[in-house]
């Protein structure tokens, strides 16, 4: 059973808030999903459940209308994050939100050597122990990404640095894709001299021993 599975519990209802194409929803039960991107909508999978156009600070549904709110990678997207924590907590006795802790993504090697602007997005969003402590959490979990993690979330290559370098990977990593495009390209252009002279691999070899690595992301559960 995948953590967040465990995390939802008994919970047979849940609101997927900032669900985008729903890859993590579980299929076993019931799901209401609320986006705000008609494109993320689209993209939704046969068979998943309904979706809803929705922003996380207004969600049009009544108190405590299902048994689990989740939110998974979507807080720090949101222009009140606080007033969404507010609305999960009003429509479920349960929130489960996979968040992450921004200091440690600004300490990822691809940000500190070669896009350090990075860090001054990251720095505005809240980070995981924000969104803890906002929702009086009972947990919070670590989730170490494996070396061959297959969602693309941005340090999802932390042991795979060349993959970086296919613009599509970078697309869809949103610390990349909202930050100046002129440092993107530059920082991409270093890293790709380091690959090709080796110095990327000496410099982390540690890095190339580990199975799993600690990129900050932290399962949030909160059941008042």
């Amino acid at each position: 059973m995948s953590p967040i599975l465990a995390a939802l519990g008994t919970a047979r209802s849940i609101a997927d808030v900032g669900a985008g194409t729903g890859s993590y929803e579980p299929r076993d039960r019931t799901v209401f999903a609320f986006e705000p991107s008609a494109g993320m909508i689209r993209q939704r999978p046969p068979g998943a459940g309904p979706a809803v156009r929705a922003v996380a600070e207004a969600l049009p549904v009544r108190d405590r209308a299902v048994d689990a709110a989740l939110a998974v990678l979507t807080v720090h997207h949101w222009t009140g994050w606080r007033a969404g924590l507010a609305e999960l907590r009003r429509i479920a006795p349960r929130q489960v939100v996979v968040a992450y802790d921004t200091h440690r993504h600004t300490e990822f090697w691809f940000v500190r050597e070669y896009v350090p602007e990075i860090a001054e997005l990251e720095r505005m969003r809240p980070s995981a122990d924000d969104i803890a402590h906002e929702l009086g959490a009972d947990t919070v979990v670590p989730l170490p990404l494996p070396w061959d993690f297959t969602d693309g979330v941005f340090p999802a290559y932390w042991r795979r640095p060349a993959a970086y370098l296919d613009p599509r990977v970078r697309r869809a990593c949103s610390a990349l894709a909202q930050t100046d495009p002129a440092a993107v390209g530059r920082g991409i252009r270093h890293l790709r001299r380091d690959l090709d002279s080796g110095r990327w691999h000496e410099r982390h070899r540690d890095v190339l021993g580990l199975d799993q690595w600690d990129a900050g992301f932290r399962l949030i559960v909160s059941h008042r």
